[in-house]
């Protein structure tokens, strides 16, 4: 009896004296993201733009689009796109490594969207978590918008209380 009391005992204190091991991790990239991109994600990876069938890597600011068989990261697009509007073209989150590997599965799978206009994008957002992205209208230093339009100043500043967010 004794002996299985120590054993208990000794499971207990074992298991208590183990550091518990919890982790959280938040990535937030809200203010690396274009203007033209749309609203709604906290973190993005990666654009799909079904209309010209490449991809922008949104943290080092790149294009991914195809030239022959090579996939190219480039800083702009190629000049055949010259005629493509990042703001009303239609994007497509995709928060997946390489995601161009899976290119003949997007191409399939989100060309129900070639064509989609109207999607919200960050430039023309009145939200707050937007305004510290380079270039937003509304735009400031960032955590100066939280300083001036957070919950601790409801009802003051942005839009004189004629637009509740």
């Amino acid at each position: 009896m004794k002996r299985l009391f120590l054993i208990a005992a000794l499971m207990m204190v074992s298991f208590f004296s183990i550091p518990a091991k919890a982790q959280l991790n938040v990535n937030v990239n809200i203010g690396s993201q274009p203007l033209w991109g749309p609203v709604g994600y906290d973190h993005v990876d990666y654009y799909y733009l079904p209309d010209i069938e490449s991809y922008y890597y949104v943290p080092k600011r790149q294009f991914v689009y195809l030239n022959g068989n090579d996939w190219v990261f480039a800083n702009s697009l190629p000049s055949r796109y010259s005629n493509y509007d990042l703001y009303s073209g239609y994007k497509v989150v995709v928060n997946s490594p390489r995601p161009y590997l899976n290119f003949r599965n997007d191409k399939v799978k989100y060309s129900k969207y070639k064509g989609n206009k109207g999607q919200l994008i960050i430039r023309d957002s009145r939200d707050s978590r937007y305004y510290e992205v380079k270039g937003h209208p509304h735009g400031m230093p960032p955590g100066q918008a939280k300083k001036i339009f957070g919950k601790e100043n409801k009802g003051k500043g942005h839009g004189n209380g004629k637009d509740k967010h």
